[in-house]
């Protein structure tokens, strides 16, 4: 007896070379973004301890100069201490500032942070 056999035919898994493109691209993006991003986020950290060190001062003058002082140390360039707004709660000195960062993408399109920190 000779059976004869069938080819099964089975649905084959996987990416088209299309997909892979697709996914590598948007993998590339995602990184070129992601690295951009990293430096900004940790110049905001460099700015709210700043800021925490600069509070101690007891004059507005003073605030701002212990500001600058520290952004000349941590390589703050977003924001300089003219930019702060320094005021009184009763005996504390309270810091705060607001400030944009950009990310130019493609064209006329940009991804724009905005920061807004204040010390305690």
């Amino acid at each position: 007896m000779n059976a004869q056999r069938t080819p099964r035919r089975s649905r084959q898994r996987g990416l088209s070379f299309i997909g892979v493109i697709f996914i590598g691209l948007m993998a590339v993006a995602a990184f070129a973004i992601g690295g951009q991003s990293i430096p900004i986020w940790l110049e905001y950290q460099a700015i709210t301890k700043a800021m925490n060190k600069a509070k101690i001062e007891s004059t507005v003058p003073g605030v701002r100069a212990a500001f600058d002082r520290a952004a000349a140390i941590d390589n703050i360039s977003s924001v300089k201490g003219q930019d702060l707004e320094v005021t009184k709660r009763g005996d504390k000195v309270v810091v705060s500032v607001n400030y944009a960062r950009e990310i130019p993408l493609a064209g006329p399109a940009y991804l724009v942070y905005r920061f807004q920190a204040q010390t305690d």
